[in-house]
């Protein structure tokens, strides 16, 4: 038989294996080394050993996920950033530094900048003094400070708040150069992240002078130097350590510590700068202490109240003179620092004292040459309460104030200041216009109408020679305000600025010359270089001499015995107008010299009635004593026309027979106030007051 065969019918025994066994194999196979060991200790020690695996296990899987995570968020943060190899320092905005036309600062707008100073021009005291408070660390971090970051989550989770923060000097310039003011998480990721693209690419003194340049400080100053300027009125370069340390105390809070708002809170944190100086080295311990002898206060900064009307108005015209500003620049105005502060003074004291009982809660004055540069300038009895400039923007009726166009009109149609018409009631069309006083005087010259303001008497003139005429003149004469042309015009209820009433008024004080209101002399960058530069301006002659001097000699009379007589000037030849519109809503005066044009109005900003306020009280009473300060150790100077030369014989007989005998008598019996007495009537009356003037 086969062999193969043979094998095949052998006999297989069945193998019956045990459990023993079972185990026995298995923990032979598991022992590398075919050690047998217990089952039982084998168990109990793979039921200790699990645990601790999977403990560590999920922890590096969850690590792994955290760094993962950590990165993918670097990387959207980067890539809502802007290209990193677009990023540049940004330019700050540029700082518009306001003078008088003596030099002297009245007001910065813009953003306030001082000079770009290096360390190596610093005290050595001031960096040392934001590196104690805002960052010890600075020389030794990377940009961002884990044990400052872990310091300050401490404090804050002990004080359940934000006690602290643990942003270096290098992130607080990330986020003042690139990014906003919002406090989110997305906002400190990006700060993050452009605080090492900093670290990267300026050094350590480069990032730290960047910072001291441009951080903020409060009252719109950023960097040291503008704060030194602002609070301190010196350079950063001749700062105290005291004042060092508030400048450094106040990055914290601007708004809060400011020296000029919150002195004692400034001072406070001022002493707590001053300690962490002393216990990093950085000053020692008799500096402190000098220091905190001696501290700090702020100064009072050129340019607070009314100045900043002025200011505002130049940013409103600016643009048209020199376009748009790109870098820091220096105008220099025609405003007189000494008669702005006599202006504001005049117009708040009297608001002080009469307002509350007259009902007037507002106010304006502009004052200027006769050829149209302004001097002073109020907007407002306080510009802290109120940033509207009346003075140039608010437009109301100036009542009486606006008569003398209609009597220039009489004058350039033949009449003259002794020309006679009727004072005695009036109705056009059911309009029934009246007197203050109510009463009327009959036959009256021109001139006794305007210096006592007789309101038929413009009515009447208005009339005859027509609405549109009167506009016109007045239009000639500088006003560009809409006036309607009908009867009413006559009494000035067509609204106006007070810029523009005071500019219309300056022909009378130049001559008869147009003139075009101006307050900016210069504007230079702050190397030097002139950006613009106004040139004298002959607009033309717009008024004859003849009716210069008429004109003159007539309003002369309102201040000498007419409705302005408080507004007398001694030694100086004064003229003007008073005004009080319909139901005492607004008072007018406008006077002028040979030297300056003022106007004054008074009233409240929603136009409700004042307590019977005119023209002929507050107004020229704050007028007087502005122009009072503003003339003294002036030359005095004759207004145009109104020259007295010695009478010649012929004079005195013809003044003689062309005297008048008695005053002007008020009509139909009413109770008059007493009237002064003008030379004669006609041309030999107009020529006997040229030569001798009134008495």
């Amino acid at each position: 038989m086969p062999r193969s065969k043979q094998k095949s019918r052998e006999r297989r025994e069945p193998i019956f294996d045990t459990a023993p066994q079972r185990t026995l194999r298995a923990e032979s196979r598991a022992d590398g080394d075919g050690a047998m060991t217990s089952g039982r200790k084998s168990t109990k020690r793979g039921r200790t050993a699990s645990p601790l695996r999977r403990l560590f296990y999920w922890c590096a899987v969850l690590g792994l996920w955290a760094l993962i995570a950590a990165g993918g968020t670097v990387v959207w943060v980067a890539a809502n950033l802007p290209p990193i190899h677009s990023l540049e320092i940004p330019r700050r905005p540029p700082s518009i530094e306001i003078v008088g036309n003596d030099g002297k600062a009245l007001a910065t707008r813009g953003e306030m900048h001082g000079a770009t100073l290096t360390l190596k021009e610093m005290p050595p005291y001031l960096p040392k003094a934001f590196l104690a408070i805002e960052d010890h660390r600075f020389y030794s971090h990377f940009g961002v400070d884990p044990i400052g970051l872990a310091r300050a989550a401490a404090a804050n989770l002990m004080r359940r708040g934000v006690a602290q923060g643990g942003s270096t000097i290098t992130q607080q310039l990330a986020k003042n150069l690139f990014l906003t003011q919002e406090r989110t998480f997305t906002r400190k990721l990006q700060e993050l992240v452009l605080a090492l693209w900093l670290e990267r690419k300026f050094s350590k003194t480069e990032i730290l002078e960047l910072y001291l340049n441009r951080v903020y400080f409060g009252a719109g100053a950023y960097g040291v130097d503008a704060a030194a300027q602002r609070y301190f009125g010196k350079s950063a370069r001749q700062v105290s350590i005291a004042e060092s340390a508030m400048l450094a105390g106040l990055v914290r809070s601007p708004s809060r510590l400011a020296p000029n708002r919150n002195p004692n809170g400034a001072e406070r944190r001022a002493q707590i700068v001053i300690a962490s100086m002393t216990s990093y080295g950085y000053i020692t311990g008799t500096m402190a202490k000098f220091a905190l002898s001696q501290p700090a206060r702020a100064v009072k900064v050129a340019g607070n109240g009314s100045a900043n009307y002025i200011a505002d108005w130049i940013m409103d015209v600016l643009n048209d003179l020199v376009g748009h500003v790109d870098q820091d620049i220096v105008v220099r105005t025609s405003i007189d620092p000494a008669l702005q502060a006599a202006a504001e003074a005049a117009l708040v004291n009297e608001l002080a004292h009469k307002g509350e009982k007259l009902g007037v809660s507002q106010g304006a004055l502009i004052a200027m040459t006769p050829t149209g540069a302004v001097r002073a300038l109020v907007g407002g009895r306080s510009y802290a309460e109120s940033q509207f400039n009346r003075a140039v923007a608010a437009k109301r009726q100036p009542g009486s104030a606006f008569k003398p166009f209609v009597y220039l009109t009489a004058l350039e149609r033949g009449l003259t200041p002794e020309s006679v018409r009727e004072d005695k009631p009036v109705a056009i069309k059911g309009w029934r216009p009246v007197n203050y006083s109510r009463e009327y005087y009959g036959a009256v010259t021109l001139t006794q109408g305007l210096a006592h303001s007789l309101n038929t008497v413009s009515v009447r003139l208005t009339q005859e020679f027509g609405s549109t005429a009167v506009a016109r003149t007045a239009y000639r004469l500088g006003i560009s305000s809409k006036l309607e042309a009908n009867p009413s015009l006559a009494l000035g209820t067509s609204e106006v600025s007070l810029i523009e009433l005071v500019s219309a008024y300056a022909p009378f004080a130049n001559g008869g010359s147009a003139i075009a209101p101006h307050v900016v002399q210069r504007v230079s960058t702050k190397a030097g270089k002139t950006l613009y530069h106004r040139s004298p301006h002959d607009l033309g002659r717009i008024i004859q001499p003849r009716y210069v001097a008429m004109m003159n000699a007539m309003m002369r009379e309102t201040i000498r015995v007419g409705t302005a007589t408080k507004g007398q000037l001694p030694g100086w030849q004064s003229a003007g107008k008073t005004g009080t519109s319909q139901d005492f809503r607004d008072a007018w005066f406008v006077g002028y010299t040979a030297h300056l044009v003022t106007g004054v109005w008074l009233g409240n900003d929603d136009s409700s009635p004042t307590r019977r306020a005119t023209g002929g009280g507050m107004p020229v009473e704050i007028w007087a004593r502005f122009m009072r300060t503003a003339h003294q150790n002036v030359t005095v100077a004759g207004l145009p026309g109104l020259f007295q030369p010695a009478p010649s014989l012929a004079s005195i007989i013809r003044q003689a027979v062309n005297a008048p005998s008695a005053n002007v008598q008020p009509s139909a019996g009413v109770q008059r106030t007493q009237q002064p007495t003008s030379g004669g009537g006609g041309i030999d009356g107009w020529l006997m007051e040229r030569l001798f003037g009134r008495r």
